[in-house]
C-alpha cells in the first residue's frame, strides 16, 4: 500500500490540493496501478478532477515518454467518432479524400483517456472492446486489421451498471474497462479541502491580476464548507474568482459569501437540483426528478388498481390487503376520503387502520349489494400494462417542447434537456419527431 510520503510527493508534483481520506485513497490506487498496463475506469461527478487522475497515471507509468491524448466521447458526433478513434481510408465516405490515422494509431505506445465513455455508440463500443482484448482495430472503410499498443484510461459520471441494464452500454465492455476502478469523491465529501481550494484559487487569481487576495471569516468558512457544490471544483473556482475581483472588502463575511452561492443549490435541499439548462454535473436534474415522480405515481396507480380490482371481483375487502397498501392512504384526510368515496354509494368511509364494521365470520368487510352484479364489472387489470409507456410519452413531449422553445436548434435544445446533441439526435429518430 502506498504510504503517506508517496502520496504527498504526488500531490506536490501534480498540484493536488487536499487531505480528505477518500481523495488520498484514490491517489494511492492511482499510484499503485500506474506502473502496470491495466485498464482503469475513473468514476465521479463532473468537475471532480477525473482528468487529473488520468494524467497522474500516465506520468507515473512506463509509457510516460509516449503520447497522451484526452478524448471527450460526448463531444464527437456519432457519425464521425469511429473515424476519429480508428481512422479511415480514402473514399470510405463523403469527404474522405485521403487516408487518415485515428487516435488509437497515433497514440501507439502511449495512453488514451476516454472521458464520458458512456456516450459512445453501441457500434463503437464493440470496436473498443476488440482493441482492449487483442490490440486490434480496423479503420473505417478498410478490411485490413491493424495493431496498436495503447493503454486505455476511461472516465464517466454515469452509473454504468444502470446503463448496462438499460441496454445503452455493453456489459462485456464494462467489465473489461473496470479492471481497476478509481472513485474520485465530489467536493462536498472532502470537508476542509473546500476551504483550502478556495484559498488557492483566490490567491492565484489575485496574484495574476495584481490585487490583494481575500480572506473568509470563520462564519463564512462554515457557510462555504456546508454548500453542496454540484459543479464541484469548477464551480468553487468560479465563485472564488468572482468574489476576489468583485468585492472591495478583502475580509468576506458569511452574508457577502451567501450572495455568490445559488440558493437552489444550498445544502438544505433534500435532493440536488439544477436548472433546466444545466449540464450533466452529477446532481439530480429536474428531468431526472420528474422521472422519479412518474415512477412513484405509476407504482401507486398500479397498486391502487389492483386493490380496486380485488374489491370489484371479490365483493369484499380483506383488512390485511388494505394494510399491505396503507402507503396509498398516507396524507389523505378523512374529508378528502369522503369526497372520493360517496357515503350514499358505499356507506361510511373505510379507514385502512380501523376497518368499518360489520364484518362476517371470516373477518371480511361486507360490501353493498350493488357489487353483487359482477357480470357488469369491467376488467381493468390490463391497464396496469399501459402505464409502462407513460415515461416514454413524457420524454417525447419534453423533447418536443425543448425543440420548439429553441426554434428546433438541436444544440440549444440538448443543453436545455441536459443531454448531448448526439443523444438528442438518437431520441428524435427513436420517437420519429419531426425536426423542422
Amino acid at each position: 500500500m502506498t504510504n503517506n510520503a508517496e502520496i504527498q510527493s504526488v500531490k506536490n508534483r501534480f498540484g493536488v490540493i487536499g487531505n480528505a481520506p477518500a481523495l488520498n485513497y484514490a491517489l494511492s490506487i492511482a499510484v499503485q496501478v500506474a506502473p502496470t498496463d491495466l485498464t482503469v475506469l475513473i468514476t465521479g461527478e463532473s468537475g471532480s478532477g477525473k482528468e487529473s487522475f488520468s494524467k497522474i497515471i500516465h506520468a507515473l507509468s512506463t509509457r510516460k515518454h509516449g503520447p497522451f491524448i484526452a478524448i471527450n466521447c460526448g463531444a464527437i458526433p456519432e457519425g464521425t467518432i469511429d473515424s476519429e478513434l480508428f481512422g479511415h481510408v480514402k473514399g470510405s465516405f463523403t469527404g474522405a479524400i485521403d487516408d487518415r490515422k485515428g487516435y488509437f494509431e497515433t497514440t501507439n505506445t502511449g495512453t488514451i483517456f476516454l472521458d464520458e465513455i458512456a456516450e459512445l455508440p453501441i457500434g463503437t463500443q464493440a470496436r473498443l472492446l476488440r482493441v482492449l482484448e487483442n490490440g486490434e482495430f480496423i479503420p473505417v472503410g478498410s478490411s485490413k486489421v491493424k495493431k496498436t499498443d495503447v493503454r486505455v484510461v476511461a472516465a464517466t459520471n454515469v452509473n454504468l451498471i444502470d446503463a448496462v441494464e438499460r441496454g445503452r452500454f455493453r456489459e462485456d465492455l464494462y467489465y473489461r474497462l473496470n479492471t481497476v476502478p478509481i472513485y474520485v469523491p465530489p467536493l462536498r465529501e472532502r470537508g476542509y479541502d473546500i476551504e483550502l481550494l478556495f484559498r488557492k484559487f483566490s490567491s492565484d487569481f489575485a496574484e495574476k491580476n495584481h490585487i490583494q487576495p481575500i480572506e473568509l471569516t470563520d462564519s463564512a468558512s462554515q457557510v462555504l464548507m456546508s454548500f453542496r457544490f454540484p459543479g464541484n471544483i469548477r464551480q468553487l473556482k468560479n465563485i472564488a474568482e468572482q468574489i476576489t475581483i468583485l468585492e472591495t472588502e478583502r475580509l468576506v463575511s458569511a452574508e457577502v459569501l451567501s450572495k455568490y452561492l445559488p440558493r437552489e443549490q444550498a445544502s438544505g435541499l433534500p435532493a440536488l437540483l439544477k436548472g433546466m439548462n444545466g449540464g450533466n454535473d452529477g446532481g439530480i436534474s429536474e428531468r431526472d426528478l420528474l422521472y422519479k415522480v412518474l415512477f412513484d405515481m405509476r407504482k401507486d396507480m398500479t397498486d391502487l388498481k389492483k386493490l380496486v380490482l380485488s374489491l370489484m371481483q371479490g365483493g369484499q375487502i380483506n383488512p390485511e390487503t388494505v394494510k399491505q397498501h396503507s402507503d396509498l392512504f398516507n396524507g389523505i384526510h378523512q374529508e378528502e376520503s369522503v369526497a372520493l368515496v360517496p357515503q350514499n354509494l358505499y356507506g361510511p368511509v373505510v379507514s385502512p387502520y380501523q376497518p368499518y364494521q360489520p364484518v362476517d365470520d371470516g373477518g371480511f368487510i361486507k360490501i353493498d349489494e350493488i357489487q353483487d352484479d359482477r357480470n357488469n364489472i369491467e376488467d381493468i387489470s390490463h391497464e396496469t400494462q399501459e402505464d409502462s409507456f407513460s415515461l416514454e410519452k413524457q420524454e417525447k413531449e419534453m423533447i418536443i417542447r425543448a425543440l420548439k422553445k429553441n426554434g428546433f436548434k438541436r444544440k440549444y435544445a440538448a443543453s436545455d434537456l441536459g443531454i448531448s446533441e448526439r443523444t438528442l439526435y438518437r431520441k428524435i429518430k427513436q420517437y420519429d419527431i419531426e425536426d423542422e
